[in-house]
């Protein structure tokens, strides 16, 4: 259980959860932030469905992992009843009703207008959107996604605001006795402090870890690597064509500056190809406005979605500015004036503050 403590100027205090309104408010919070969730292993959640129809009820999300693999997502609260005894059937049943479905099937079936909606014509093109490091692998996406629904191996995500004792012990027993599903408890515990809203999720481990009895599959070593920081994208900028080394070098200073605001966290990612990018990730969610690119000279690529949900008045002036870059999914420019600097500072500024919409559909 998690425990907040504030000091008001004269003693410490215990914070009581201020809990949710309904289901929809956390229901809302996940599908826009999945990656807030502490799942087993790490991955990286792409929603593509929400109250998605599932045989004769409707599933509260689906998502799929860049390894292709499927998840269920459930979310209750307590004061619900089946967050204590039916979300497991419940969730267990959507796997059923999923097991050796037809990847085409699922797509052009289950979820088309799903993904519809999201302007996605695929699967592989819903995760392709979300890739910053344009290390996504097609080929090995669908052949994974594909294992997953022949072999049942699914992720199975219950969603909480409390886990009851027999819920765990349930879990515990379900992930001994399989090798085939990954579930994942989480516990998400709302707070409200000076009237703005925090919220701390955690993974509930029942007696043994999950981690123990499903491997977590390595990466590939020719998908290339991600390393904390600068340095190893500075390293690559000698490579870079002379006249293009002090642009990159003016993008570099301009990335730290932001982290030194605590703007964003830095990241390199060296690709399969000669090509490195620097990554200026929001510290709320595993995702960038813009990407930093060494493409034998400077280029910046946008990220609309992120800047829709996080920057949009910013996203605005930028749009406005004179021979404006196309601001879209993972768009490109080697065209960076000065005052398209400035207006990405003022917009990773406006994406730091902005809140999570908990009623986001």
């Amino acid at each position: 259980m998690s425990a907040i403590w504030q000091n008001d100027g004269t003693a410490w205090r215990l914070l009581s959860p201020a809990g949710f309104p309904d289901e929809a408010a956390l229901h809302g919070l996940v599908e826009q932030a999945p990656h807030i969730l502490p799942l087993a292993g790490l991955p990286q959640l792409v929603v593509v469905g929400r109250e998605v129809f599932l045989g004769g009820n409707r599933a509260d999300l689906i998502a799929v992992e860049a390894t292709g693999r499927l998840a269920i997502i459930e979310i209750k609260l307590a004061s619900n009843a089946e967050a204590r005894r039916a979300v497991v059937t419940q969730i267990l049943t959507y796997a059923a009703f999923l097991h050796r479905i037809e990847l085409e099937t699922l797509e052009q079936v289950i979820l088309a207008s799903h993904l519809q909606k999201r302007n996605f014509d695929g699967l592989a093109a819903a995760v392709s959107a979300s890739d910053q490091t344009s290390s996504f692998d097609a080929t090995r996406f669908t052949a994974g996604l594909r294992e997953s629904l022949r072999e049942g191996r699914f992720r199975l995500v219950l969603v909480l605001d409390d886990a009851p004792a027999e819920l765990v012990q349930l879990i515990g027993y379900l992930e001994a006795v399989t090798d085939k599903l990954i579930i994942d408890v989480i516990v998400v515990t709302s707070y409200e402090i000076g009237g703005q809203q925090l919220v701390v999720p955690q993974r509930v481990d029942a007696e043994r870890q999950i981690e123990h009895l499903i491997p977590i599959p390595k990466p590939n070593a020719s998908s290339g690597q991600l390393s904390v920081g600068t340095d190893a994208f500075v390293s690559t900028i000698p490579q870079a064509p002379a006249d293009q080394q002090p642009i990159l070098k003016r993008l570099v200073d301009w990335a730290i500056a932001l982290e030194g605001e605590g703007l964003l966290k830095l990241w390199t990612y060296q690709g399969k190809s000669d090509r490195t990018t620097l990554l200026p990730r929001i510290p709320a969610e595993d995702a960038g406005l813009v990407t930093i690119w060494n493409d034998k000279g400077a280029a910046l690529s946008f990220w609309r979605s992120v800047f829709e949900r996080r920057a949009p008045v910013s996203l605005a002036r930028i749009e406005a500015l004179p021979n404006a870059p196309k601001i879209g999914q993972g768009t490109y420019t080697r065209d960076i004036p000065e005052s398209l600097l400035v207006e990405l500072t003022d917009a990773y500024r406006e994406a730091a503050k902005a809140p999570i919409d908990l009623h986001a559909r």
